[in-house]
């Protein structure tokens, strides 16, 4: 079929189907100006990608309101914007670079068009001078007002990582990676260990979704490739970890195979353990700063979830106290509140072919039990929550590995059966966080809070048995707590003087004392033990157990 009758039968079809235009279909009589064309491709091509057709198109020499086929004289080899031509114009102010086509023909009735093939947006809204646009009924407008298409458009990409690369075989895959693609394999299907030792290597690849039958795709080379294949692929292929302390800062680029690069993140971040005080007890909760599962968790959900069209990099910041996960892409089905108490399946991934390989390989699972792994890891540890900002073109995920508030994480301490939700919404209120009326009384209700709108803060956790104030006043800080204390770093330490024991002590004691009443209570103590013979004053002035003591 030559090209006018080609194109004259897509006319027809398209006006039998649709009798009018709509947002992937323009009809024009003649050319108007440069703004106008771009902002119809601009149009054209998001409205393409939400009709969930391959191409959008824009046809001159029809009529718009009664689709006769009139002809047009537009051509767009002599038109020019400025000294530019029109057409280099075009395809340098639209963004990101699509490859529309123009066509010129004779339709059946001898009558000349002009047709652009305008491919759809894919990953993100296609713009012209930095704006986007969209038809909305007969007018041609700016896409932003619309939210929701525009996380359609974001959400529309086709699988980036599963496009095979020409010209890459096994030589330019790492041999270290690969091993641990077949021990992550081995641990994902256990009951196939015996048979995983008699595959020849292009078998296990093929087998664990690493390539598509036999061939290297972009998502093999992210995850197995040399450093080098990157480049193949046209993209930067980087994880970036930077430190930025007050005293501090730092940085280091990892490249592919993203398998192994990982751990090199994961080994720079400085993890410690430290210590947590439980109510009434000299034996504190040790919890390291960060879990290592949840910082891989994190790091491998930013590979498989990062949209890999706008050839950014994943970006890890360490803080003094958090660990910040940066990556391109919207969230991409649903919030990540609907995974948080892991009842939510996603039904597909942006990366499909690199998801997969990633599940096979025991890098993540797909039952979208990730976020809520994580959330659960920092329950465990008395720590806050996650933190997501979820922009319309990248998510970022804030790891605490501090206390914020030590009612919170006494609470968690004190009250281990607390259920995942009831915990969420107290971290809300210990990070000053909105939470609906309903949660605030169901909180009230268990005695996990107190307070009134809007300040709402943590109860202390002894406080549940009762919920008067004057009782977790006594229980909390008791004079047996402070006296075990005390009793406990001069076992430690031999003396201490009075400024040391103030440092020691007043943190303990109630808020809602005075500086002066705090210290006339350590004064008070001290006085008791002294006359019951547990302390004595030495030379300096300085603290100590007696010597018949047996406290």
């Amino acid at each position: 079929m030559d090209a006018n009758l080609r194109y004259s039968t897509l006319l027809d079809s398209l006006k039998a189907r649709f009798s009018r235009e709509n947002r992937s279909l323009e009809f024009k009589s003649n050319y108007q100006d440069p703004q106008k064309l771009g902002e119809y491709i601009s149009a054209l091509s998001n409205g393409a990608c939400l009709d969930h057709v391959d191409f959008g198109y824009l046809f001159f020499g029809v009529e718009d309101k009664t689709l006769k086929v009139k002809g047009t004289q537009f051509d767009i080899h002599s038109q020019k914007k400025g000294n530019q031509d029109l057409e280099l114009y075009l395809r340098q102010t639209i963004s990101p670079k699509i490859n529309f086509k123009i066509e010129e023909f004779t339709y059946t009735n001898g009558n000349r068009l002009v047709l652009f093939i305008i491919p759809a947006a894919s990953g993100q809204p296609t713009e012209f001078l930095g704006k986007s646009y969209i038809r909305v009924d007969s007018s041609v407008t700016g896409l932003s007002p619309f939210i929701d298409w525009i996380k359609e458009i974001y959400n529309s990409t086709t699988d980036w990582t599963g496009e095979v690369v020409d010209g890459m075989g096994i030589k330019d895959l790492d041999e270290e990676a690969i091993e641990l693609a077949k021990k992550g394999y081995t641990e994902r299907h256990p009951s196939m260990a015996s048979e995983i030792g008699k595959w020849d290597l292009e078998t296990f690849l093929d087998k664990a979704k690493l390539t598509k039958n036999g061939q290297i795709t972009r998502g093999t080379l992210l995850l197995i490739g040399k450093d080098y294949t990157a480049f193949e692929i046209k993209h930067i292929g980087q994880i970036v970890w930077k430190l930025q302390t007050a005293t501090e800062t730092a940085g280091e680029i990892f490249t592919v195979p993203f398998l192994v690069s990982t751990s090199k993140v994961l080994a720079k971040i400085r993890n410690y353990r430290f210590k947590i005080y439980p109510e009434d007890s000299l034996i504190p909760a040790e919890v390291w700063k960060y879990d290592t599962n949840t910082i891989l968790e994190a790091l491998h959900n930013c590979i498989a979830h990062q949209s890999y069209e706008s050839n950014s990099r994943i970006i890890v910041t360490e803080k003094e106290d958090t660990l910040e996960f940066w990556n391109a892409g919207s969230f991409y089905q649903g919030s990540y509140e609907d995974y948080l108490l892991g009842t939510k399946t996603p039904d597909k991934y942006r990366n499909p072919f690199l998801a997969t390989a990633m599940v096979n390989i025991k890098m993540i699972d797909t039952q979208g039990y990730g976020i809520h792994t994580m959330y659960e890891a920092q329950r465990l540890r008395y720590l806050p929550m996650p933190d997501y900002k979820v922009g319309m073109d990248s998510v970022s995920m804030t790891l605490y590995g501090n206390v914020i508030d030590k009612d919170y994480s006494l609470m968690l301490m004190s009250h281990s059966d607390l259920d995942l939700a009831t915990v969420i919404q107290l971290d809300r209120v210990q990070k000053h966080l909105p939470i609906t009326a309903s949660a605030i009384k169901i909180l009230r209700s268990k005695k996990l809070v107190e307070g009134r709108q809007p300040s709402i803060y943590i109860a202390k956790s002894i406080s549940q048995v009762s919920g008067q104030e004057p009782d977790y006043t006594k229980a909390k800080y008791n004079d047996k707590f402070c006296t075990d204390l005390l009793i406990q770093a001069l076992k430690d330490h031999g003396k201490l003087s009075r400024p040391k024991i103030d440092e020691l002590l007043l943190e303990y004691l109630p808020k809602h004392l005075t500086e002066e009443q705090k210290f006339k209570k350590i004064t008070n103590l001290l006085y008791k033990l002294r006359v019951g013979g547990f302390i004595k004053v030495g030379k300096g002035k300085l603290w100590e157990l007696n010597d018949s003591s047996e406290t």
